[in-house]
Formats: structure tokens, sequence, C-alpha cells
């Protein structure tokens, strides 16, 4: 049985949410091991999706992706 994990962000706008969601596409290539993680944005929303195997996985990969987003949006901020 896979785990699931879903994350709403608003943005102020369309543009920051599809750059904070390229900036993310090199993580999605690599794949963190045992979970699948997928973007949809409509509008000023990121939808993101974690599924994993087991529970510590998917706490693995939340971690990771929301460090990374609390990341690009912080060099957002600097630019």
């Amino acid at each position: 049985m896979t785990k699931k994990a879903t994350f709403l962000f608003c943005f102020p706008s369309s543009k920051d949410a599809s750059v904070v969601a390229q900036s993310l596409s090199p993580e999605i290539k690599h794949k963190i091991p045992k979970s699948m993680v997928t973007f949809s944005i409509n509008e000023k929303k990121l939808t993101m999706v974690i599924e994993a195997e087991d529970l510590s996985s998917l706490r693995a990969a939340c971690n990771s992706y929301l460090r990374w987003i609390q990341t690009a949006l912080s060099v957002k901020q600097l630019v």
C-alpha cells in the first residue's frame, strides 16, 4: 500500500508558481528512491503530490521537496 501526501502552494502570480516548479524539475528527474513526485500548476496554485512505498520514504521525500521549495523561494526574494 502506497502512502501519499498532497501540498498546495498559493503564489502571488502564475509566473512565481512556474518559476518554483521549474527550479525543482532537475530534482524530479533524478528521483528520490522509493518515491514518486508530480507537480501541477493551475493559475497561481502549485500542487505537489508525493507518493512513497512506506511512511519513512514519504517523510524523507516531503522533507527534501519542502526544503527545496523553501530554498527556491529564498533565492527568488534575493533576486
